[in-house]
């Protein structure tokens, strides 16, 4: 029989405290929440598991200011959580993102419960404030007025083994009347292109063989440091990184879309044929009141550009229904330019006052009614310019990188999806092959849907690739830690080319 004295002493191991993390709107918002989840974790969090669903020590809001419904989708959320922490002593939560930069300490007025507000300036100082409300026992507001430092140089937890953004700039100079982005994320700064290309280099080197260019208007890169053709030097210089498969960019503005720029697209073979460039609307009339640089033929004629210098590029766009003031013809314009543009995809939104942007007080504001007709329309126009696009595909040999969660059925149907070089969506029949997220598979496409393509025969090879060796690496890394600190699996994917219709800024 063992005595007491025998026994080792009681070591108290406190677990690891766990967070959450929920985005909301563009893609500028997701890299920062990557960039969110690395510090926590370097401060000695762990990420929930899947679906906790609120259960974690630190939910974090990373939020979008530029839909109408926006601080009421916020509150909302706020108000569920209200009783959950309640009931657990410690728990916190954080605001940052754009409506935090815009509201302040509004919503520590609403939702007292809340312990940390943050700007989209100051993502870097989560850690500090979360201890320092904790220490304190009140809610923390620290809201800075422009970028304490480039947020690039923040450690950040990457969704993807394989394809990764980059940014490349933050703010935008632009002053369009519906959007109120300018405000929060300030004045364009560029970064330094030598920092840029070394971070693309330490990408490619962890295994990421696709990168995404990222910046609140991407293409006027440059002006920041004096360069007008700096945007196009960079796309050349990715061309030249070894390892680097495909390099996309989001999202450009037409103002200063340059033929440099297109050059530069068709002549460097790692940058793919794909472009989002946004119209917002076809009518002369409405870009003028909307403060949009350019009018319908110089659109037209970046595309046309674009189809001569790159044939098979798909293009996409964003364009907004309901402006005020737009008229029946004006709207029939907006029709004109998508019939004539023959976009693979539309990212359609109706209009909805921004608080704080010139649109908002704009008279002739256009009836509900009226703009869920014509948005109607020209989501069926769109749909159909779409699958005729789609079905262009069909009997073409493609190059597709294997993606992870893309495809809702996959698992009912035993296909996998992977995405296209000029980014379409394909579904594709598993083959017997062990095939990873990051691969490269070749398929004939035999289908072709609105929204995405299927090749349903056999995959003609597969190329197992670095990138595929860094998501089983990773994949590994994850499966063997021990229960109690699981991360949860994480989202393993190409970075969305796009933000959802319902939550994107549309504001490029």
């Amino acid at each position: 029989m063992t005595s007491s004295s025998d026994r080792s002493p009681a070591v108290d191991v406190q677990a690891p405290k766990s967070y959450e993390i929920r985005t909301y709107g563009c893609q500028m918002n997701v890299h920062d929440s990557e960039r969110l989840s690395g510090l926590l974790e370097e401060a000695g969090y762990v990420r929930a598991p899947e679906g906790s669903d609120g259960d974690a020590d630190v939910v974090v809001f990373n939020t979008c200011a530029v839909r109408e419904n926006a601080d009421n989708r916020l509150y909302g959320n706020l108000g569920r959580l209200a009783p959950r922490k309640a009931q657990r002593p410690g728990m916190q939560i954080a605001v940052g993102g754009c409506l935090a930069q815009k509201d302040r300490d509004t919503i520590v007025k609403k939702a007292p419960w809340v312990d940390v507000v943050f700007g989209t300036h100051n993502i870097g100082k989560l850690p500090v404030l979360l201890e320092r409300a904790r220490v304190q026992e009140e809610a923390q507001v620290e809201i800075a007025e422009s970028l304490e430092a480039f947020p690039s140089t923040l450690p950040t937890r990457r969704e993807s083994a394989y394809a990764a953004w980059v940014s490349i700039s933050v703010g935008c100079n632009n002053t369009c009347t519906f959007c109120i982005v300018p405000a929060l994320r300030g004045k364009e700064k560029d970064r330094r292109t030598g920092d840029i290309l070394a971070e693309i280099e330490a990408l490619v080197g962890e295994g990421v063989s696709e990168i995404t260019l990222l910046g609140q208007n991407v293409n006027a890169y440059g002006s920041d440091i004096g360069d007008r053709e700096a945007f196009s030097k960079l796309l050349r210089a990715c061309g030249s990184i070894e390892g680097l498969e495909r390099v996309r960019f989001t999202s450009p503005h037409p103002r200063d879309f340059t033929d440099d720029v297109i050059a530069a697209m068709a002549e460097t073979p790692n940058v793919m044929p794909q472009l989002h460039m946004p119209l917002q609307s076809g009518s002369d009339t409405i870009l003028k009141a909307m403060r949009r640089s350019y009018r319908q033929d110089r659109y037209l004629g970046i595309i046309e550009k674009v189809r001569a210098a790159i044939p098979h590029a798909a293009i996409t766009t964003d364009i907004i229904v309901g402006f005020p003031g737009e008229t029946e013809e004006d709207f029939e314009q907006t029709l004109h330019v998508v019939r004539e543009a023959r976009f693979a995809q539309a990212f359609t939104f109706q209009y909805s006052k921004r608080p704080g942007t010139p649109a908002a007080t704009m008279e002739n504001q256009i009836p509900k009614e009226v703009v869920q007709a014509r948005y109607e329309r020209l989501v069926a126009l769109q749909e159909e310019i779409s699958w005729e696009e789609n079905k262009k595909q069909v009997g073409r040999t493609l190059e597709l990188m294997v993606a992870e969660g893309e495809g809702r059925k996959d698992g009912a149907t035993h296909r996998l999806s992977g995405r296209a070089a000029d980014n379409r969506l394909v579904h594709f029949t598993k083959p017997e092959q062990e095939v990873r997220p990051g691969d490269v598979v070749t398929v004939e496409i035999t289908y072709a849907a609105p929204h995405h393509l299927l090749a349903e025969g056999a995959v003609l090879d597969v190329r197992r690739t670095r990138a595929g060796d860094a998501w089983e690496k990773r994949n590994a890394a994850e499966a063997a830690k021990p229960a109690g600190v699981m991360l949860g699996l994480p989202k393993i994917g190409v970075p969305a080319p796009l933000p959802a219709a319902t939550s994107a800024c549309g504001c490029d």
